[in-house]
């Protein structure tokens, strides 16, 4: 399998996708999500980010036995789906700590208004008041809350593109808000996130010809036995013309889904197929033989997880290792931000000297190689900004004086001499530069 050629993480573009770990994955969510994004997990310049959101079920579902099962299948359908846990972030949030610690940071800069907005605490209220019940009725904290954990989950990464449904939408902007609030509280420290909107998401009919879904009870099951699968295809809703006669492709159920599966050219034959009247029966066994020749394998490797939870297990503990050390000590700089700080290490000498220790600094040295080099640091020690070499210490110094005089513009003038770690976000450092710039 061929993998995209290394990115430097401070380039990479971030991409956090969380998944629903309630219920039990139909072909549907395979063609329009699990699919679509293992392939995009694939894409040059990216980093991916994929978490099981079993905090997030909790909200819906109250039965442990089904949490931790659903947590198990839905964990072993995307490995088995092709994604690979070495080349991204795999992991289940309740692994990260850090995540309802830094959901307790928002909600302390998140307005309650921001919150009686959301669609589905709104929905929930809506509901009530059309029936003549209290607004509140069976309307958890939980579910008011969601936005925030929601927010803490994208932000704790600094993620830049989150990939949602419309409906979604809503989600992320109010995520972008609560990180501007506390941004401006406390600092530059987090990535205001985008939401990234397929125009095109693939839907396949279910049985009956409307959207597959479990609210209709019309799926097939994605990792179903065969026997099964073929069972359920027989229940594609057909017209009745009989074998010979010609069938249209046009608002076919079972052509959309042969479709979803085929290359081209396999579409192209069945739809000559159809125009020659084959019988029903025949197209729905082509049907089973393309799904069965795509999932077959698949089926193969989530039965083996499925089978070994202890597997799964490891590759999660150890997707949540790689995670943490992202998220922790980002945390760790998230609290010293808001003051919950060691009281051992509070600086003597008065209120200047103190204010004269909170400026980062540029540090410029010669390397063995004979050139000339420059990086910012934070009071910590922390790199937010290292330069390759320059010929000379002219040069280096240069490059320093416009930084410091013209923050952000400079760093994007610069371009590949200068590079932003990983962990260093564009507006936390163009809040440090901005503190070394000449006062008006």
């Amino acid at each position: 399998m061929t993998r995209p050629a290394p990115v430097s993480p401070a380039e990479a573009v971030r991409y956090l996708t969380g998944i629903t770990t309630t219920g039990t994955p139909h072909l549907g969510n395979y063609v329009g999500a699990i699919r679509p994004a293992v392939q995009a997990s694939r894409t040059a310049g990216t980093q991916n980010f994929y978490f099981l959101a079993d905090y997030h079920a909790l909200i819906k579902c109250d039965d442990p036995a089904r949490i931790q099962r659903s947590t198990l299948e839905i964990a072993a359908c995307w490995l088995a789906a092709g994604l690979d846990p070495e080349q991204v972030f795999f992991y289940r949030q309740s692994d990260i700590p850090e995540i309802p610690e830094l959901t307790w940071f928002l909600t302390c800069v998140c307005g309650k208004g921001l919150l009686n907005r959301a669609h589905a605490y709104k929905a929930a209220v809506d509901k009530n008041a059309a029936t003549g019940a209290d607004p509140d009725t069976d309307v958890t904290a939980g579910l008011f809350m969601y936005p925030v954990l929601m927010a803490a989950d994208i932000i704790l990464f600094n993620a830049h593109k989150v990939p949602v449904g419309r409906d979604q939408i809503q989600h992320i902007e109010m995520a972008r808000d609560m990180a501007s609030s506390f941004n401006h509280l406390y600092g530059a420290h987090f990535t205001l996130p985008e939401a990234a909107v397929d125009e095109w998401v693939a839907t396949l009919p279910g049985l009956d010809g409307r959207k597959m879904s479990k609210s209709y009870d019309n799926t097939i099951g994605l990792f179903a036995p065969p026997a099964q699968i073929r069972k359920q295809i027989a229940g594609i809703v057909t017209d009745s013309r009989a074998p010979g006669e010609p069938k249209d492709t046009e608002g076919s159920a079972l052509f959309q889904i042969y479709q979803a599966f085929a290359t081209p050219e396999e579409t192209e034959a069945l739809r000559r197929a159809y125009a020659e009247g084959i019988a029903w029966g025949d197209a729905k066994q082509l049907l089973f033989e393309r799904i069965d020749r795509e999932i077959a394998p698949m089926r193969e490797r989530y039965q083996s997880l499925v089978d070994n939870p202890a597997e799964l297990e490891r590759i999660l503990k150890r997707g949540a290792e790689k995670a943490r050390a992202i998220a922790t000590p980002f945390m760790g700089r998230l609290r010293e931000a808001v003051g919950l700080r060691n009281l051992g290490t509070q600086a003597a000498g008065g209120a200047k000297k103190t204010e004269k220790a909170a400026l980062p600094a540029f540090k410029q040295y010669r390397e063995a190689d004979g050139l000339h080099y420059f990086k910012l640091v934070d009071t910590s020690g922390r790199l937010l900004l290292q330069s390759r070499g320059f010929e000379s210490p002219r040069e280096a110094g240069q490059a320093v004086a416009a930084l410091k005089a013209q923050g952000l513009p400079a760093v994007a003038a610069l371009g590949p001499q200068v590079e932003r770690p990983q962990d260093v976000t564009e507006n936390e450092l163009g809040m440090s530069l901005s503190r070394l710039m000449p006062e008006a």
